[in-house]
């Protein structure tokens, strides 16, 4: 349909998907998208095992870091864009600030995405974490002190001990990190509003259904990116899946 909101909807077939396979905004933002997934799922990932190791040691204050590795999650994308857009500000800045110079992390092309990142990583590392910390928890004791009965040093044990046995909770946060990725808007929306430059830099394709549905009315056209957005996604995950399943796992039961 074309709709504006307004007026009657009028059938146009497939002509919203060749407008929007067409439309060269789109194309980036499928891109811009891809990028930013490629630059804040593996350090998410990585730093939440990391993370999760640390506190599965139950050293004094391991409750209270918890808590705190975990409020950021917690607290709305678009409160935490206006708080960390005050940090990157380049006249008022705190991390200008720290630096003693001026810094456009938010306009400069080259900085925009990883500081959107950052910002990004730093918000769901403590979510990820938990899942990690569950899922060693799950670990039986046995096993692991087996593994160092047989000379398994710290290295060997995180990587041919710990890793397998976290295959479903890694295949987890893995999709779940990815659809998130993908989905992101208020914090984008809040820190760059599209990014710098045009196409934007940081106009990742929730931004692009957003401008096309309440920007520029044309809610077809949106419905139709929303559809591919979709479409991306189950291929993503089921290639997750077939990844994964062919994983070395172990039966505890």
């Amino acid at each position: 349909m074309r709709w504006n909101l307004i007026s009657p909807p009028a059938w146009v077939g497939l002509d919203n998907y060749a407008a929007v396979f067409g439309n060269d905004r789109f194309v980036n933002s499928i891109w811009v998208s891809l990028t930013f997934a490629l630059l804040t799922i593996p350090f998410t990932v990585t730093l939440g095992l990391l993370l999760a190791v640390g506190l599965n040691r139950r050293l004094p204050g391991s409750s209270i870091l918890r808590i705190v590795y975990v409020l950021p999650w917690v607290c709305a994308p678009l409160t935490l864009g206006i708080v960390w857009k005050w940090v990157f500000d380049p006249t008022n800045g705190a991390l200008n600030a720290m630096l003693g110079r001026r810094v456009e992390w938010l306009t400069d092309l080259t900085l925009a995405m990883p500081s959107v990142a950052f910002v990004q990583v730093w918000s769901t590392v403590g979510y990820v974490s938990l899942f990690y910390l569950a899922g060693l928890q799950q670990i039986p004791v046995a096993v692991t002190e087996a593994a160092k009965l047989d000379g398994a040093g710290p290295a060997r044990l995180l990587w041919s001990i710990t890793l397998p046995l976290l295959n479903p909770t890694t295949f987890f946060v893995t999709v779940t990190s990815v659809i998130a990725s993908f989905q992101v808007f208020d914090l984008i929306y809040a820190l760059t509003r599209g990014g710098p430059g045009v196409p934007g830099r940081t106009d990742v394709i929730a931004s692009r259904i957003y401008e096309e549905a309440f920007v520029s009315l044309r809610f077809g056209r949106a419905a139709a990116m929303a559809l591919i957005l979709f479409a991306v996604l189950v291929v993503i995950t089921v290639l997750q899946q077939r990844f994964f399943r062919s994983r070395l796992t172990y039966d505890l039961s």
